[in-house]
């Protein structure tokens, strides 16, 4: 016996928490903002991330 398929895919709206595309994206592109800001403050004041919390003296 054969099985019918369906003829239309459902529409689903994006979920409004967790894990979906524009999250994920929003929070890839802050990660690789804070990066690029984090290393250009390295350059400018020759110090390190480690000296800037205080964990190293200079």
């Amino acid at each position: 016996m054969a099985q019918t398929q369906p003829t239309t895919v459902p529409k689903l709206e994006d979920p409004k928490i967790g894990f979906n595309t524009y999250a994920e994206r929003l929070n890839g592109r802050a990660a690789m903002l804070g990066f690029i800001i984090a290393l250009a403050i390295e350059v400018l004041t020759g110090q390190g991330a480690l000296t800037w919390l205080g964990l190293i003296s200079p």
